[in-house]
């Protein structure tokens, strides 16, 4: 592991437990160089998975970009990291244990969507009109819709 400060080759580990929802290592790390501490995650991956996009083109699924994109749909909303987390952790272990090598990007968008619905319904209807490129308002009615469910329009209806 290189030394994020000097890219020294030669650390140590000086502590290693699992994470608090047991998806990772956290490692304290010491480097023998400059002496620079630093906390490095270690996750274990079942399979090298393969996303094909809409366009068909093939590239590897890469965690840190699904993360990115939960977080953008979440930002300023009052939704604790830690669900997001486990969230993508689960979407994560879905994907890897279906046996499949290669996954469409619209599966992952649906697993994503699912998980958000179940957090934070603004959240889910931001990356919803991003996932399924939204046009028009109509486009937004339409989810609302969906959201509210039945109960809710024949609240509405009486």
């Amino acid at each position: 592991m290189r030394c994020p400060f000097c890219g020294g080759d030669e650390t140590q580990v000086k502590d290693s437990r699992p994470t608090e929802d047991n998806t990772a290592i956290r490692r304290r790390r010491v480097c023998s160089t400059c002496g620079g501490r630093f906390t490095t995650f270690e996750r274990v991956q079942l399979r090298e998975l393969m996303v094909v996009k809409r366009s068909g083109r093939r590239v590897p699924f890469d965690r840190d970009k699904l993360i990115h994109s939960v977080q953008i749909a979440v930002r300023k909303r009052p939704v604790d990291p830690e669900r997001i987390e486990r969230m993508v952790s689960g979407i994560v272990r879905q994907l890897e244990s279906s046996g499949e090598g290669e996954v469409t990007s619209e599966t992952i968008g649906t697993h994503v969507m699912e998980g958000l619905k179940a957090i934070d319904d603004v959240a889910y209807v931001r990356f919803a009109s991003v996932y399924k490129n939204f046009r028009e308002a109509k486009d937004f009615e339409a989810l609302l819709g969906e959201l509210s469910g039945p109960a809710d329009e024949a609240l509405e209806e009486t």
